[in-house]
């Protein structure tokens, strides 16, 4: 073969000497002069005219809550870019966090790439597992094949429990997925105030936050440095960045200088607040004329009927989250500004306003620790109250009440996970691109969903989806590009049809009607413990609604169309049975997912080890065990032994002056300290901790330490967690990053002790 190199061992087996003497391995040539002219693999370029992209979604931020779609939050960078290009008023998402964003990156139906739900309950039903199929390549990848330059930035959401510690394996990390820089966050949520961060693939540090500036400002450099550098180093390369910010999901922080923006503006209430933004919403045309708000359900109360407690308390919770969105805007403004910057005009910005609908996951009071909530372990409402000042700031991961959900998703009932309304589903999406929007400013009504995003992206970049990634044949796109509705506003939809399915949640829209399950649980009962009763599915009451003459869903027609109410239930399970939708389910199936520490119960380290989730560490939370120390503890030592979570949930296990202490801190509520009489001598200690669950099922355990056989103090504790402490921190050997467990002491508060080793048994896993 003419210009192949047969042979290139330099030691000659049987084979290369028979080779040698047939003459066969001079076959290329041993001259310049004989050789076949050289060539190289040629480098991938981008087409001339593609767009860079700046992808922007943040998250838990309903239809109605920015000014953009009418709402009460002002973000006139979100405004500046709908007048500059399209607003979207019928783009709807699937419910809920991960599975939407698996569409939006994927283009298939979020079952179809077999995130169903949440990272955080994966179950073992096909469509469930959270495990992103090799067939289903993303538009990063894609994009970064064609010649793109690709960078993620901000919340991921998308890699399961079992492969987020640092052994990974990370080909479903951002990185993994196709983009070649990310910066951001794995989990759900993170503390804004100080963030659990990973750069590409290891865990960093994230710098001290300033009180005028918390992460969606660090996000920002981060992303403007990686922008500029990109540009100096390759000014002919289209870039794409997906944006995408913890910001409006809990907790909702923001610097003083917002939260005093927001002052007295929600003092009315969330009745008012509907009126008002549907009044806005008709008369900048985002809704159609005679829209009607969904009637408010039984679950949120009047304003009028409440307390004058309970009104201060949830009005300053909704001014945390008015703050938190109109920061997170702010910021997102200076990343556009700089994509402008250094891309020249053609720039194709998608900002999509939240992953889901606004959350109700606060229920009735909100709170001041969303970890405790979803624990089942929610501050009081007096609590609450005497906290009010810290809302918004580093000692607070507040939340507020599903009323003030109900009023960021105007016009349409219910709200986040509840996939069967447009509370759950509609969200309101931006398009500017000035070198194809022929006439910016106005708004579409074509029907689009998120699968539909990465088919656009590809159309504006001229790439096709290849048959084959990396040896994987690549499944069918659900998604269809909306670009054909640039400039077209009366062109027809091409979505027709789009099931719906979160847990038992189901609806299904078919040309401009939908079909919806009524909701049974409500998601303040969806906690993540895993407790809730069986999936009703059979005999639930469907309601039906014609979008052509009612925009919210505010009426219910099913009974006088029950044929077509029947046919749009068999359409739905016919859709979500082709997408594996089926079985629909809670929690059925989630126990016996993947554990990287499947079977250990003992386990020892030499070192000190620091981010580690909680979800890929020994499981102590919620169990028995007993930790053993082997140290060389110096005169009054300080510093961390073991610790797992920080300031709103966690345990610490720690020397202070020479003396040894426990801390127990449950959901930032009830707190149990443990201190020996006496320091310890200085040189070798073993020193033991031994926490025992209660032997009959209750919910306390007893807590004992040790010096050798020496006891050096014990308690008590009424109750335990009994899931993870918080969705951000972590297990630790020798300190305690990120927040602390307990304010006796500064963070990462690093061990002064020499470790010989710390070993840990789980006694009743």
């Amino acid at each position: 073969m003419s210009g192949m190199k047969i042979f290139r061992s330099v030691s000659l087996g049987v084979c290369a000497v028979a080779l040698l003497a047939s003459g066969e391995i001079w076959a290329q040539g041993r001259t310049v002069e004989e050789a076949a002219p050289p060539s190289w693999e040629p480098m991938t370029h981008a087409d001339a005219d593609a767009p860079s992209i700046l992808l922007v979604m943040t998250d838990d931020v309903g239809f109605g809550s920015s000014s953009t779609f009418g709402g009460p939050v002002e973000t006139p960078v979100f405004d500046a870019l709908a007048q500059q290009g399209l607003r979207y008023n019928t783009f709807t998402t699937t419910g809920i966090c991960s599975p939407t964003r698996a569409a939006l990156l994927t283009g298939r139906n979020h079952h179809a790439v077999n995130v169903g739900t949440v990272m955080d309950v994966p179950t073992g039903y096909d469509g469930y597992t959270s495990v992103l199929p090799k067939s289903a390549a993303t538009a990063a990848r894609l994009l970064t094949d064609a010649g793109y330059g690709s960078a993620m930035f901000g919340k991921g959401h998308i890699t399961p429990l079992w492969e987020i510690g640092p052994t990974g394996p990370f080909d479903r990390w951002p990185t993994g997925l196709g983009f070649q820089y990310f910066y951001g966050f794995l989990s759900g949520d993170t503390n804004q105030w100080a963030p659990t961060l990973i750069e590409n693939t290891v865990a960093v540090e994230a710098p001290e936050m300033p009180p005028e500036k918390h992460l969606d400002g660090h996000l920002a450099d981060k992303a403007i440095d990686w922008i500029s550098t990109q540009r100096s180093a390759a000014p002919n390369k289209p870039l794409f960045v997906y944006y995408s910010t913890g910001t409006a999901h809990a907790p909702h922080h923001a610097p003083p200088e917002w939260m005093a923006k927001y002052r007295g503006h929600f003092d009315a209430g969330w009745d008012v607040t509907r009126e008002q933004t549907l009044k806005r919403q008709i008369a900048q045309g985002i809704v159609p004329k005679g829209t009607r708000l969904a009637p408010r359900p039984d679950v949120v109360p009047a304003w009028e009927t409440l307390t004058d407690q309970q009104k201060r308390v949830y009005a300053r919770e909704m001014e945390a989250f008015a703050a938190a969105l109109s920061y997170a805007d702010h910021e997102i403004g200076r990343v556009v500004d700089e994509m402008r910057r250094q891309t020249g005009g053609n720039l194709l910005v998608v900002f999509i306003q939240g992953d889901n609908g606004a959350s109700a996951e606060g229920g009735d009071d909100g709170g001041i620790n969303e970890h405790g909530i979803l624990s089942g372990n929610a501050a009081s409402l007096d609590v609450i109250e005497s906290r009010l000042d810290q809302m918004g700031g580093p000692y607070a991961m507040n939340t507020y009440p599903a009323g003030w959900a109900l009023a960021m998703n105007t016009p349409f009932p219910w709200f986040k996970q509840l996939s069967s309304h447009f509370g759950s589903t509609r969200n309101g999406m931006v398009v500017s691109w000035p070198e194809r929007i022929e006439e910016p400013g106005g708004v579409r009504s074509q029907y689009v969903h998120v699968t539909d995003i990465m088919p656009t992206l590809l159309e504006a970049a001229h790439i096709e989806v290849p048959e084959m990634v990396d040896g994987a044949h690549q499944q069918p796109v659900d998604g269809i590009s909306f670009a054909y509705s640039f400039n077209d506003k009366n062109a027809p939809s091409r979505h027709r049809t789009q099931y719906f399915a979160i847990w038992d949640n189901m609806g299904i829209y078919h040309d401009g009607w939908v079909a919806a399950s009524v909701p049974e649980r409500m998601p303040w009962q969806m906690t993540m413990t895993g407790q809730a009763t069986p999936t009703q599915v059979d005999g639930r009451q469907w309601e039906l609604f014609n979008l052509e003459t009612d925009f919210s869903q505010s009426k219910d027609i099913s009974r006088s169309h029950p044929e077509r109410l029947e046919a749009m239930r068999e359409l739905f399970f016919a859709e979500a049975g082709r997408a594996d939708a089926l079985p629909l389910h809670r929690f059925e199936g989630i126990e016996g997912h993947p554990r990287v520490l499947a079977g250990l119960n003992e386990f020892t380290y030499l070192s000190p080890v620091s981010r580690i989730p909680e979800d890929t560490a020994p499981r102590i939370t919620g169990n028995s065990y007993r930790a053993t120390a082997e140290l060389d503890v110096p005169a009054n030592a300080s510093g961390v032994i073991l610790s797992v979570g920080g300031r709103f949930g966690g345990m610490s296990w720690y020397l202070d002056q020479g003396k040894v202490a426990f801390h127990y801190n449950l959901a930032d509520l009830d707190r149990t300290q443990i201190t020996s009489a006496t320091p310890l001598e200085p040189g070798k200690h073993e020193l033991s901790l031994v926490f025992d669950r209660d032997a009959d099922g209750g919910t306390g355990a007893t807590v004992r330490m040790f010096d050798g056989d020496e006891l050096l103090g014990e308690a008590t504790l009424a109750k335990i967690q009994r899931g993870r402490f918080t969705l951000d921190e972590s297990f630790e050997i020798g300190s305690d990053t990120g927040t602390p467990v307990t304010e006796a002491y500064q963070s990462p508060n690093d061990l002064q002790a020499t470790i010989s080793e710390v070993r840990i048994k789980i006694e009743n896993e």
